[in-house]
């Protein structure tokens, strides 16, 4: 409560004394506010409209730097959640609030490290904000450090796992979907949203729409292109969707339909967790296996930083242990 206090007065007198002042100004008032114990009466009805504000400006800044509606739900949920529990105005929280929260939270939930740091990461945007917009004077979450997490090797599919795919789908559709994600590594929102006319079989590529709804071009093979003029041209609906369900109506196939398919092929073939994503990962880790630089990967896969790009790439072991022998041993 005492921090809280302080930090309202110096942001009161942020703009009328300069920054030595102001260092002075809160060195005195910790040494006299410790002799004393402050209390408030907070009227809660107050806060709540106060917190919700703060959140709708913050959520308007997101959109602006071109969020995706998803991730906006998801700051939402995550901030608003925290508030709740809490149970303070934003100018009153501290950092020991939200490393109790934090810790709480992983007991109740049974949380995994990444969750957790997701959940700091995006509180910690929230607040740098909040110190960078000037409604606070310091982020509480900048003495709370990134969680450390373990690295784990993700899985890809094998090169028999994905003509086992291939050979058991059992319609053209599903044969030119697989081939789709295997060659190009797009994101399967992506791929939903795709219509005929984007295509560009001379080329053998298309533009698709990814995160931040940031444009750029992704290449097919030669297979991926027969397979797909092959399901195209044995459609009869009128549907400019690329791909659309079997049967009557023929609408748009979503992103849930893809992963039941897809889900439904693994369990036939024994194949542990087949989902959209894994395609993606697979094609990074064969792209960097075969030698591409890793710039062109991080263009091909739409990511804004190569670090992103680099958890993709799992580097395989026996490439390890060649490229020992070529230059060390």
């Amino acid at each position: 409560m005492k921090e809280a206090v302080i930090n309202e007065i110096i942001l009161e007198m942020q703009s009328k004394v300069d920054n030595c002042q102001l260092i002075k100004l809160k060195s005195a008032l910790e040494r006299i506010f410790y002799k004393y114990e402050i209390k408030e009466k907070i009227d809660f009805e107050d806060t709540e409209i106060s917190n919700a504000s703060y959140i709708e400006l913050f959520l308007s800044a997101k959109k602006i730097e071109g969020c995706s509606l998803k991730s906006i739900k998801y700051y939402n949920a995550t901030i608003s959640n925290m508030l709740k529990i809490v149970n303070k105005s934003i100018k009153q929280i501290i950092t020991d609030d939200l490393r109790t929260y934090l810790t709480d939270y992983q007991i109740v939930n049974n949380s995994s490290r990444v969750t957790i740091d997701n959940i700091r990461r995006i509180l910690s945007s929230f607040f740098a904000w909040l110190e960078d917009e000037n409604y606070i004077i310091k982020s509480p979450v900048r003495r709370i450090h990134k969680v450390k997490t373990g690295t784990n090797i993700k899985e890809t599919y094998s090169d028999e796992m994905l003509e086992l795919m291939r050979d058991e789908c059992g319609n053209l559709r599903d044969l030119a979907m697989i081939d789709m994600l295997a060659s190009t590594g797009m994101r399967v929102g992506e791929m939903v949203l795709l219509n005929r006319e984007d295509i560009n079989f001379t080329e053998r590529e298309c533009v698709v729409f990814g995160k931040g709804d940031k444009e750029r071009i992704v290449y097919f093979d030669a297979r991926t292109k027969i397979h797909l003029q092959n399901y195209l041209e044995s459609r009869t609906d009128s549907n400019s969707a690329l791909f659309v369900s079997l049967k009557s109506p023929y609408n748009r196939l979503e992103i849930s339909g893809i992963e039941v398919r897809l889900r439904e092929l693994g369990l036939r073939l024994n194949i542990p967790k087949v989902h959209p994503h894994k395609f993606r990962r697979t094609l990074a880790t064969m792209a960097i296996d075969k030698g591409m630089p890793i710039e062109q990967l991080q263009k091909l896969l739409g990511h804004s930083r190569i670090d992103t790009t680099l958890q993709y790439a799992m580097v395989k072991q026996s490439n390890v242990k060649l490229a020992h022998r070529k230059f060390i041993g």
